[in-house]
C-alpha cells in the first residue's frame, strides 16, 4: 500500500506564489513578520525585490497592498487568520473590498489545529468575518494539491479573494489532474440517505464517516465545498433534492461558516434537515492539535451521529 502523503496546506501556499512569482513580475507578497510560518519566506528568497515584509502592523499591511493593487499589480498579503481577517477587518473591508481590489490575503494557522498556541491565535470566526464582505471569495482548500490550484486561480480571479491554510500537515485527498474551480463544489461520493458537505481538514473526516456509516448500511454522499464564497447553490440543491438530509463539517465556528452558507441556501430552496459539525460557539484552548480536534468534535465519529440525526429528522 502506497504511504499516504501528509502536507500542510500552508506549505502548498508557499511553493504556489513561487510558481507564480516566476510567470508574472507583477506579483508582490506582504507579510507580516511571519514569513517563515506562513512560508511566504519561499518566495522572499527567489524574489528578494518583489517581497515587502510590513512588520507586526497588519492594518497597514492591507492598507499598502490596497495601494499596489490600486497601482496595477496583483497582490498576495499574509498573515495569520487571526490577524489577516480580524486585527485587519476595517481596512481589509474599506481599502480592499469596497473598491473591489486585486489584494489576495493568505490567512495561515486557521482553526482549533494551530494547537498549542491557544485561543489567541485559533481564530474559527474568520470566514463569517469575510463572508459580510460584498465581493470577497473565500476559499478553503482540503490538501495540498487544492491548496496551489486554488492559489494559481486566485491571481486569475479579479477583485479581493480570502485564502485559509492550515498549519497541521493534512493527508492528500486529490491527484494531480484535479480540477480545480472557484465556486465550485464537487462530489467525492455519491450517496442517497444523506450528504456530508465538508471543507478543510473536515473532508478527509467525511470521507472517514461515509466508511463508517457505510458498515451500518446508511449511504452518504460526501462534498467538497472549497469555495465557501460564492457558494455552489447548484450542487447544494442537488444533493438537497437526493438524500433529503444535510451535514455540514467544517474547522470554524457552526455560526457563519460552511454551515451558515449551505442552510441559507437550503432554506431559500429545497428546505430539509441541516446539522453542523464544527466549533461549537466556544473559544479554543492550548494543546496538540490532534487532541484538540477530538475534544471539539471534529471527527469522524461526530459525524457520524449527526448524519444519523439528520436523516431521524426527515419527513
Amino acid at each position: 500500500m502506497a504511504d499516504i502523503i501528509k502536507t500542510a496546506t500552508r506549505e502548498a501556499y508557499g511553493k504556489a506564489l513561487v510558481e507564480l512569482g516566476r510567470k508574472n513580475e507583477k506579483v508582490y507578497v506582504f507579510d507580516a513578520d511571519l514569513a517563515a510560518a506562513t512560508k511566504t519566506g519561499m518566495f522572499k528568497k527567489e524574489f528578494p525585490d518583489r517581497f515587502i515584509d510590513c512588520g507586526i502592523a497588519e492594518g497597514n499591511m492591507m492598507g499598502v497592498a490596497a495601494g499596489m493593487a490600486a497601482a496595477g499589480f496583483t497582490v498576495f498579503a499574509s498573515s495569520f487568520a487571526m490577524f489577516a481577517a480580524g486585527r485587519a477587518f476595517e481596512q481589509v473591508r474599506n481599502t480592499i473590498g469596497y473598491p473591489h481590489l486585486n489584494v489576495k490575503i493568505g490567512a495561515t494557522h486557521a482553526g482549533i489545529s494551530v494547537g498549542e498556541d491557544g485561543a489567541s491565535h485559533q481564530c474559527c470566526e474568520d470566514i463569517a468575518l469575510m463572508r459580510t464582505i460584498p465581493g470577497m471569495t473565500i476559499i478553503n482548500p482540503a490538501d495540498d494539491v487544492e491548496a496551489r490550484a486554488a492559489v494559481l486561480a486566485a491571481a486569475e480571479t479579479e477583485g479581493p479573494v480570502y485564502m485559509r491554510f492550515g498549519r497541521l500537515a493534512v493527508p492528500r485527498i486529490f491527484d494531480e489532474s484535479y480540477n480545480f474551480e472557484i465556486g465550485k463544489g464537487s462530489y467525492l461520493k455519491e450517496g442517497k440517505d444523506a450528504a456530508i458537505i465538508a471543507s478543510g481538514l473536515l473532508v478527509e473526516r467525511a470521507l472517514q464517516a461515509a466508511e463508517l456509516l457505510k458498515s451500518e448500511g446508511i449511504d452518504a454522499a460526501v462534498i467538497n465545498m472549497a469555495t465557501i464564497k460564492p457558494i455552489d447553490r447548484d450542487i447544494i440543491i442537488d444533493a438537497a433534492k437526493k438524500t433529503g438530509a444535510i451535514v455540514t463539517a467544517e474547522e470554524h465556528n457552526v455560526i457563519g461558516g460552511l454551515g451558515g452558507a449551505v442552510a441559507e441556501v437550503v432554506c431559500e430552496t429545497v428546505p430539509v434537515p441541516v446539522l453542523r459539525v464544527g466549533v461549537e460557539d466556544t473559544f479554543g484552548k492550548s494543546g496538540p492539535a490532534l487532541e484538540l480536534l477530538e475534544i471539539f468534535g471534529l471527527n469522524a465519529e461526530n459525524i457520524c451521529a449527526k448524519v444519523k440525526a439528520a436523516i431521524a429528522l426527515k419527513k
